[in-house]
C-alpha cells in the first residue's frame, strides 16, 4: 500500500510547489509590464515637456547668447514708472514673451519687440491678441544688430554685460536726441544714468539720448586728436 501511495503523493507535492512559482512568475511579469508602462508614460511626458519648454528656455542663435529670463513684475512696473511721462514709440530689444511690449501698449505706447526666437515671437503675438492690444503692438523675428532703432523714442533692453558696450555705440549713433533708454538688470558701462528705479535685480537705469550722444561726439574727438597729432609729427 505504501508503495502505491508514494508515487501518487510526489506529483501532488510537485504541483503544490510549482503553483506558487508560477504565480510569482506571473506577478513578476505583471510588475515588469506595469513598470514599462509607467516608464514610458513618464518618459513621454518629459519629452513632450522638453519639446514645449525648450523653445522658450533655450536662446536662439545669435551673436551674443541671450537666454530667455522673463521680466519680473517689479521690473515691468519699474520700466513703466520711469516712462510714465513719456509717449510715442517704444521698442523692447530681446522682447522674450512680450510682457514689456504688451504692458507698454496698455499704457498708450505704440510698442514693438525684436526677438530671434520664433516660438517666443509667435507666443507674444498670441498674447497681445488675447489681451486686446494687437493693434498697438508688433513683434519681429530679427537680430538686433541688423535692425536700426532710429524710429523709436523709447528703448528698453534686458541685456548682458558682454553686449552692452557694443550696444552703447549702436544706439548712440542711431537714436534721436529726444530718446530715452531704459536698461534692466545690467547698466551700460560708460553712459551716466539720468536716474534709477528699483533695487537689486529689479533695478532699471534711465539714460537720456542727448547726453550719451554728446559723450559719443566727445569720445570721437578724443580718439581722433592723437591720430592728427601723430600724422603731423610724421610730416615734420
Amino acid at each position: 500500500m505504501h508503495g502505491c501511495v508514494m508515487p501518487q503523493q510526489e506529483p501532488f507535492l510537485d504541483s503544490a510547489q510549482a503553483g506558487p512559482c508560477k504565480s510569482d512568475a506571473r506577478e513578476s511579469r505583471s510588475r515588469s509590464r506595469l513598470g514599462l508602462i509607467v516608464t514610458g508614460a513618464v518618459g513621454g511626458s518629459l519629452v513632450a515637456l522638453y519639446a514645449v519648454a525648450t523653445p522658450f528656455v533655450a536662446p536662439a542663435l545669435r551673436k551674443i547668447c541671450l537666454p530667455f529670463v522673463p521680466a519680473t513684475t517689479a521690473q515691468v512696473e519699474n520700466v513703466l514708472k520711469v516712462l510714465r511721462n513719456r509717449s510715442g514709440t517704444l521698442v523692447d530689444i530681446g522682447s522674450g514673451d512680450g510682457r514689456i511690449v504688451i504692458a507698454a501698449a496698455k499704457h498708450g505706447f505704440q510698442s514693438s519687440g525684436f526677438e530671434l526666437n520664433p516660438w517666443l515671437v509667435w507666443y507674444s503675438r498670441y498674447k497681445a491678441w488675447r489681451e486686446g492690444v494687437h493693434c498697438s503692438t508688433s513683434f519681429h523675428i530679427s537680430d538686433l544688430w541688423k535692425v536700426s532703432f532710429a524710429q523709436y523714442s523709447n528703448v528698453v533692453i534686458f541685456g548682458v554685460p558682454q553686449m552692452m558696450d557694443q550696444l552703447e555705440l549702436k544706439l548712440a549713433k542711431e537714436l534721436p536726441s529726444t530718446a530715452k533708454v531704459v536698461a534692466c538688470r545690467f547698466p551700460f558701462p560708460t553712459w551716466v544714468p539720468e536716474h534709477t528705479a528699483g533695487e537689486g535685480i529689479d533695478t532699471v537705469w534711465v539714460y537720456d539720448a542727448k547726453t550719451f550722444k554728446s559723450q559719443l561726439r566727445q569720445g570721437m574727438i578724443r580718439r581722433t586728436m592723437p591720430e592728427k597729432e601723430d600724422s603731423s609729427d610724421l610730416h615734420t
